[in-house]
């Protein structure tokens, strides 16, 4: 046996290996992170969803939720439930590809084409129309479902949201690699799910950064779901696409008439603030911003509070949210977790710009 013959038989051997591993890994995760909700057959997918009736005497209007990349409906739901359940009637939802949900076909791939699912999801409970809540690349989603469906929107508090072009359009290495047609499966069905594992930890610690990783975290949301090849690869190519539906949806948002606030923390090392919350704050009429200083990524659980307090603030009710703002700057102005965690975005201060360009992921 020649070396090029050696070499090949070895990649095979590592590809089979790594196949086998996968194959094992998916009824691992799965088998530890069930289903925990109903699902639906919508526009080709089987959608997986929580609905939770209202109390009689409710005193919020039905409340949405879009969950952001690489997660799934647990990251708002164990968070905010607790805080909402028997005031609203509520509804979370896994967006096609993610958690529990299938990718189903091309009809679901853009964030129009989600706001369209979520759209008629709402319409399997009669919900004529909602405060609509999401996080990071649901914050995308949301928007397009505020421009398509302005009569079904009551109010909208984005949190974290990824909304608007930023500069080259630059997304992570491996979501270029997951997206690609054939090579990409390959990618995702060997590679993604090992190094995910190991890298997860770290990752996670980096999105909550500067604040602690909530306790047992990535067991309560079930992150590790998106490792799975065909979750890893719908995550990647909606990341992917952002620039793009951000450069085409962003000039519209000025046609969004919605009460809406927006929360976002001055220390986020996942999306550039000024950019995304700062521009959703310039183009939507009367929005509200709300700062948090030494926040990172993940609002709903570093801060619920303040997210319920966006709710009813949206809903109409006289909630005070600088002093919520306050109370928790107090809180978490200690934090200093994920000292290694690169931010590719100087620290704005309120007003001020970036100054140098980073990657999105959503």
């Amino acid at each position: 046996m020649n070396i090029f013959a050696a070499i090949a038989a070895i990649s095979i051997l590592v590809i089979l290996a790594l196949l086998g591993f996968t194959r094992a890994g998916i009824w691992f995760l799965e088998s530890r992170n069930p289903p925990v909700g109903t699902f639906a057959d919508i526009d080709g997918s089987r959608i997986h969803f929580v609905h939770i009736s209202a109390l009689p005497d409710a005193d919020l209007p039905p409340v949405v939720f879009i969950h952001g990349a690489s997660a799934n409906l647990k990251d708002q739901m164990v968070p905010l439930r607790p805080l909402l359940e028997g005031r609203a009637e509520l509804l979370f939802w896994d967006r096609p590809g993610y958690g529990w949900s299938s990718r189903g076909t091309s009809a679901t791939q853009t964030p129009f084409d989600q706001a369209r699912v979520l759209s008629r999801l709402m319409d399997e409970f009669d919900i004529k129309s909602a405060i609509i809540v999401g996080h990071s690349f649901g914050g995308a989603v949301e928007t397009a479902f505020a421009l398509a469906y302005p009569e079904r929107v009551r109010g909208l508090v984005f949190l974290s949201p990824a909304t608007h072009p930023w500069p080259g359009g630059a997304t992570s290495w491996y979501y270029d690699w997951a997206s690609a047609p054939l090579l990409g499966r390959l990618f995702v069905e060997t590679l993604t799910l090992p190094a995910g594992l190991w890298q997860i930890a770290g990752a996670t610690e980096c999105v909550f950064a500067p604040n602690p990783v909530a306790q047992n975290y990535l067991e309560k949301a079930s992150i590790e779901l998106v490792l799975r090849p065909a979750a890893f690869q719908a995550n990647a190519r909606d990341v992917s696409g952002l620039y793009d539906y951000a450069i085409a949806a962003s000039p519209r948002y000025g046609e969004i008439k919605s009460p809406t606030v927006i929360v976002t923390g001055d220390r986020d090392t996942v999306v550039a603030e000024t950019i995304h919350s700062g521009g959703l704050a310039r183009d939507i009429p009367g929005a509200e911003l709300v700062w948090v200083h030494n926040m990172g990524h993940k609002p709903e659980w570093v801060a619920p509070e303040l997210v319920v307090g966006a709710i009813g603030k949206v809903a109409g009710r006289a909630v005070d949210l600088s002093a919520i703002v306050q109370t928790l700057e107090s809180r978490i102005s200690s934090d200093a977790y994920g000292a290694n965690c690169k931010d590719e975005w100087v620290p704005p201060d309120r007003t001020g710009e970036h100054t140098r360009p980073g990657r999105e992921t959503g």
